[in-house]
């Protein structure tokens, strides 16, 4: 029979533990394997729990029931500033170039015989392709940054009907972006000022009152026109164009403005007849 006794070192560590396992003399005297056979002698398996107390380690032993082994007062490691560290193999020693044949790299030490990019200095830009016209400026020049300079701007100052509903106004008053200025509703400011204005449906709208604007929403129209307003679409700013173009287009719309006139008759006559 063996016996299994903790103790702690006396080494300058705290924390360790040394195991020691003494053998015990025996009075029996004879063939080990009958004794087996018959009697099996019941072995205890050591097992060791950790717990932490209050700071402390304790550690429990299984192997006799009726005595337990409690060891204590064993310290805990904490990290610290100056026992931190980087995992081993995570850091390497940066590669010194230009150092000789023997530093690892051979004798151009990675650049190669000759060429700009063996030199010494900042090397080549980014984008340059030698002195060929590069893709940069291959590329279809379009205006603004490559054509969606202007994609996400606004294009108009937004109102909803909630919002002109709880504003104050009166029946028959007159609803325009000097107005809505007046009462606080929109504050313009920078580029939003030259924007023109746009009616929104959200909400609903009992009186009957003056709207201009430029544009109008599909629902907020049918409300608007459910309610008895009136709806005044206010013309957009023109384009300036050349003035030989913008006689073209007048004498365009003068031959149209001609041939549906003689559309109109011509149905007209075969109507009538």
């Amino acid at each position: 029979m063996s016996t299994v006794l903790l103790s702690l070192s006396s080494s300058p560590n705290p924390t360790s533990l040394q195991l020691t396992h003494r053998h015990l003399s025996s009075p029996f005297k004879g063939n080990s394997k009958k004794l087996r056979q018959t009697s099996p002698i019941q072995t205890h398996s050591l097992k060791l729990h950790l717990k932490r107390q209050h700071g402390s380690l304790v550690v429990l032993s299984q192997a006799s029931s009726a005595s337990g082994v409690v060891v204590s007062g064993v310290s805990d490691v904490r990290f610290r500033l100056d026992n931190l560290g980087p995992q081993p193999g995570s850091r390497h020693r940066q590669k010194r170039k230009g150092r000789g044949i023997a530093a690892g790299q051979g004798n151009s030490c990675g650049f190669g015989m000759r060429g700009q990019k063996s030199r010494s200095g900042p090397g080549i830009r980014r984008g340059f392709e030698g002195g060929q016209m590069p893709l940069y400026r291959r590329l279809p020049k379009l205006r603004g940054i490559a054509g969606g300079m202007h994609a996400g701007l606004p294009k108009y100052l937004p109102i909803n009907l909630k919002d002109i509903a709880t504003a104050g106004f009166q029946e028959g008053d007159e609803i325009s972006l000097e107005s809505l200025n007046k009462k606080g509703l929109i504050n313009p400011s920078g580029r939003e000022r030259r924007l023109p204005l746009k009616i929104l449906g959200d909400g609903e709208l009992s009186m009957k009152l003056n709207i201009k604007a430029r544009s109008f929403s599909a629902s907020a129209k049918e409300k608007l026109e459910a309610a008895g307003c009136s709806l005044t679409v206010l013309p957009g700013r023109k384009k300036w164009v050349k003035p030989s173009v913008a006689k073209n287009i007048a004498r365009a719309d003068e031959y149209f403005a001609k041939k549906r006139a003689a559309a109109a008759a011509a149905a007209a006559d075969q109507a009538s007849a």
